[in-house]
């Protein structure tokens, strides 16, 4: 039986359900903003519901995607929220991640900016979360020069990177850009990450991008989402996630029998992401344990 590290589950689309507001452009930023204290309580479900790790609500604070709106300007504010509410809801013994998302848009490699105008952003992002948290992680790359730009930019933290790709939902051996996601495992080594998984991508889709992950050699795993499908009006600027649409199939017991099965390949790094929330990590901390692993 492996140790099992159990991340948490996601937090925007969960934070949206629960403030009960119009989802914005903003996402779970606007929440936070709106509805202080909500993100640590959701940290706090997650937690009890049995995740090892907080990830840091800090996905979309990045200045390209505030810039136009009623946050520009608060990109170091809204840094220090997040880390607040993560931290204020960590027990002893348990870790708080530092999500680095990607830069102008979700799911589309082609608006990335250039290499070293990305690492010096990223690298502004991680400088901050670096004092407070206890690894950084890049969450939803879609292509290997969004790959190695976060990389380069994330060691400005100082602290341990996880890398984490998003794959195509009918082929997970592919990136969301087209390229191979076995060639993540050479960039994953050489930028100095300690673990390669992949998120926000479908349940279907994991197998495969976790076999092309295992040839890294790294600790390895994956945290899917629940959406039907990512939509073209979900590809437009500054887009709402209320053009992407939750599965009804996906309950707690059937995202976990995915999950079991991930394991099963070798992956020690799961959670959930996208319209997973604390009952699908409340399930996965059962049906771990009860085949015998550990969690952490």
């Amino acid at each position: 039986m492996a140790v099992i590290t159990l991340l948490d589950g996601g937090l925007g689309q969960e934070l949206v359900k629960r403030s009960g507001d119009r989802p914005t452009s903003l996402w779970s930023t606007q929440v936070m903003v709106d509805h202080p204290g909500i993100v640590q309580q959701l940290h706090a479900d997650y937690f009890a519901a049995g995740a090892g790790v907080a990830t840091t609500n800090t996905y979309c604070v990045h200045h390209d995607r505030l810039e136009g709106t009623e946050l520009t300007g608060r990109f170091h504010d809204l840094h220090d929220a997040a880390l607040t509410e993560a931290l204020g809801a960590r027990p002893a013994g348990k870790r708080v991640a530092g999500s680095i998302g990607p830069l102008v848009a979700s799911y589309r490699p082609e608006t990335h900016p250039p290499h070293d105008e990305a690492v010096a952003k990223y690298a502004e992002v991680a400088r901050i979360l670096g004092s407070k948290v206890d690894f950084i992680i890049c969450e939803t790359v879609a292509s290997l020069a969004h790959a190695r730009a976060i990389l380069e930019g994330a060691k400005a933290g100082g602290v341990p990177v996880w890398l984490s790709v998003t794959v195509d939902d009918e082929d997970g051996s592919k990136l969301r850009s087209g390229e191979p996601v076995a060639k993540v495992c050479a960039v994953a080594i050489a930028g100095g990450a300690e673990a390669v998984l992949a998120n926000c991508s479908a349940p279907e889709a994991m197998p495969a991008a976790l076999a092309a992950l295992k040839a890294s050699g790294l600790p390895y795993g994956a945290y899917a989402n629940g959406f039907t499908q990512i939509t073209k009006d979900f590809l437009k600027d500054k887009p709402t996630v209320d053009a992407l649409h939750p599965r009804e199939d996906l309950t707690p017991e059937a995202y976990a029998r995915h999950v079991m099965a991930w394991v099963d390949q070798g992956a020690t790094i799961v959670g959930g992401c996208c319209e997973t929330g604390p009952a699908h990590i409340s399930e996965l901390a059962r049906q771990l344990t009860a085949a015998g692993h550990s969690l952490n």
